[in-house]
C-alpha cells in the first residue's frame, strides 16, 4: 500500500515549501510558496505524535541556520526522519548520530562535472551501512526520459532514472528517494509516467515527490505504482500554507486502507 510521507524543507533555517524548479544557486528568481512561522521541531514533534515515519528532511543550501534546524528537527523525533542536503563521507555519521534514521545522498555521489562515482557510493556503504542510506535520484525529464540532477536539481548528470540503473543500485542502499524536479511545488499533479515506472521497475522502496495536489493523488500512485511507491506530499497541504490537502487526512491514510485493513 502506498504511504504519505512527510517533509521538513529548510531554507535559511526557516520551514519552506519552494517551487523546486527555481532553485538556484543565487537565489535568483527563487519562488516560494510558503514559510512557516513553526520551527523544524513543531512539524518533527506533529510527525511523532502521528507516528508517521520515514519522512525527509531537506537542507536546502549549506549555513549554519539550517544545521541549527536539522538538529533541532531530529531531537524532537530521534530515529524518525531522514536527512539529505549536503551530506558526504565525512559527514554522514555525524547526522545519523544525531538522530536522523538514514541519510539522503545526492551530489556527493558526483563528481563536479556530474559523472557518477561508484568509489564514493562503496566508500558511504563502508562507514553508515547500506541499511542506513538512501540514494536520491532525483531528476529532471528529457526527451528520452529521466536523468538525475545534482546541485539542488539544477546540474544534469550522467546518470539516468531507468531501471537497469535501479537495478544496479538495489543492494547499494535501504530506499530511493525521487524528486520530479521540473513540477516540484507547482501542485499541478504528479508525474504519473514516471511513478508507474518506478512501481515496475525498482526492486527497493521508493518515495516519490512532485505535483501532489489532492488527497485522490494517493490513491493515483497506490494504483499506478500497485503499492509499491510512498508519496510525499508538501506544497498542497494545510500545515504548509496548502489549499489542496488536509494533513489529518493523510494521518488517516495511513492507518487505514481503502479496504478497512490497519496500515
Amino acid at each position: 500500500m502506498t504511504r504519505f510521507r512527510p517533509c521538513i524543507d529548510l531554507h535559511e533555517g526557516k520551514v519552506k515549501q519552494i517551487v523546486g524548479s527555481t532553485l538556484t544557486d543565487d537565489g535568483a528568481g527563487l519562488r516560494t510558496n510558503f514559510v512557516s512561522e513553526q520551527p523544524a521541531e513543531y512539524f518533527s514533534a506533529l510527525y511523532r505524535r502521528d507516528g508517521l515515519k520515514g519522512g525527509h528532511l531537506i537542507k536546502l543550501g549549506p549555513g549554519e541556520d539550517n544545521d541549527e534546524a536539522a538538529r533541532a528537527a531530529l531531537t524532537a523525533y530521534p530515529g524518525g526522519l531522514q536527512i539529505g542536503g549536503g551530506i558526504t563521507l565525512e559527514n554522514a555519521a555525524v547526522w545519523l548520530i544525531a538522530g536522523a534514521s538514514h541519510v539522503i545522498i545526492t551530489s556527493y555521489l558526483f563528481d563536479e562535472r556530474g559523472r557518477f562515482r561508484p568509489d564514493r557510493l562503496q566508500s558511504l556503504i563502508a562507514e553508515v551501512g547500506a541499511e542506513r542510506l538512501v540514494i536520491d535520484l532525483s531528476c529532471r525529464r528529457e526527451r528520452d526520459g529521466w536523468v538525475v540532477a545534482m546541485n539542488r536539481w539544477t546540474q544534469p548528470t550522467d546518470l539516468w532514472l531507468n531501471a537497469a540503473n535501479l537495478r544496479a543500485l538495489s543492494g547499494a542502499c535501504a530506499e530511493i528517494l525521487v524528486h520530479a524536479a521540473d513540477i516540484e511545488g507547482q501542485q499541478n499533479g504528479i508525474d504519473e509516467e514516471l511513478v508507474q515506472n518506478l512501481g515496475a521497475y525498482a526492486p527497493m522502496p521508493v518515495t516519490y515527490a512532485g505535483g501532489a495536489n489532492s488527497l485522490a493523488d494517493l490513491a493515483r500512485v497506490d494504483v499506478l505504482s500497485q503499492g509499491r511507491v510512498d508519496l510525499t506530499i508538501g506544497s498542497a497541504l494545510d500545515i504548509f500554507g496548502g489549499e489542496g490537502v488536509r494533513y489529518a487526512d493523510c494521518v488517516a491514510w495511513n492507518q487505514t486502507d481503502e479496504g478497512g485493513h490497519a496500515g
